[in-house]
């Protein structure tokens, strides 16, 4: 009976052991998180206790692996002469990494903190201080969402970046100094599942390509404050999806087709400032859901034909 009851006891025992082993970090993990403290100049992060798993902005798996790090709008400053750690390029079971709305400074062509990050799902640095150009291809095949804007990034942005594109929804890179044509496969049978593109406040230049129909769930497309010329591709209007049109402050010629009426889940439509030509679509007035319109500062006739 005694035998037992100590063969009960420490089956607790080492049930409890095994619970605290899931649910305690990764020593790795632990050190390189340390590394990026190390590199900060500001806020000092309490990440003082023994458990990572605990840390502010951390969450782990059942293994004890890191799977999430965010720390939005928490004034992380980097130490001058450092840059954005590639020591987190050691987390690579993160699928959440958001460090938006800081000031962090680092080159992203230089720095391949991400690329190692296969279960990559959020990726969100946008508002900091990021330099450099995009690397060739997406950092994983999971990702749903990819934010940028409001950085110093230039350079193209490749169209063998979207490659993978497999699980992508959402594409921002608005706000910064790329450079070069909007890339034309962004859109293939494998980017289905996209549904918000924003381009704005770049430098991007020539024509709009051919193939948005091919992003079957398109609803934002936001191009406005470029150097954008030519038409408007006449495959936009087989965009039944889309919502929202921004291209204002472009340099845009041409008629626009009277197809735009195909858009009947349209809601706003921003060409103003461009160099459009022509008669209004006189079945523009049937886009019942169109709230904001805004074709202003081009060379078109006519009035807006309401229903």
């Amino acid at each position: 009976m005694a035998n037992a009851f100590l063969f009960f006891l420490l089956l607790i025992f080492s049930s409890n052991i095994t619970f605290e082993n899931i649910h305690a970090c990764n020593q790795s993990e632990r050190s390189s998180l340390l590394s990026f403290a190390l590199t900060l100049s500001s806020p000092q992060l309490n990440w003082t206790s023994a458990d990572c798993c605990n840390w502010e902005g951390i969450t782990c798996n059942q293994g004890g692996w890191i799977t999430h790090l965010q720390l939005p709008s928490k004034g992380l400053k980097l130490k001058e002469g450092t840059f954005l750690s590639s020591s987190l390029g050691n987390l690579t079971h993160l699928t959440h990494l958001n460090l938006s709305h800081n000031s962090l400074y680092g080159s992203l062509d230089q720095t391949e903190f991400f690329l190692s990050m296969n279960d990559l799902e959020i990726l969100d640095l946008s508002y900091n201080l990021l330099f450099g150009v995009l690397s060739s291809s997406l950092p994983s095949s999971h990702i749903r969402m990819v934010d940028l804007s409001s950085n110093r990034l230039h350079g193209a942005v490749s169209s063998s970046f979207f490659q993978q594109a497999w699980n992508l929804t959402s594409f921002n890179v608005s706000n910064n100094t790329f450079s070069g044509p909007i890339p034309s496969s962004i859109c293939h049978p494998s980017s289905s599942s996209l549904r918000h593109l924003d381009f704005s406040f770049n430098k991007f230049n020539g024509s709009i390509s051919s193939g948005l129909e091919k992003c079957s769930k398109l609803q934002v497309f936001r191009a406005g404050y470029n150097y954008l010329s030519g038409s408007l591709p006449e495959d936009m209007f087989n965009s039944t999806t889309l919502e929202e049109i921004s291209l204002l402050r472009n340099s845009l010629y041409g008629a626009v087709s009277d197809r735009i009426s195909n858009l009947t889940n349209l809601t706003t439509l921003d060409l103003s400032y461009n160099q459009l030509s022509g008669v209004l679509p006189p079945h523009l007035g049937k886009l019942s859901k169109l709230k904001h319109i805004l074709l202003d500062f081009n060379h078109l006739e006519g009035s807006f034909p309401y229903l």
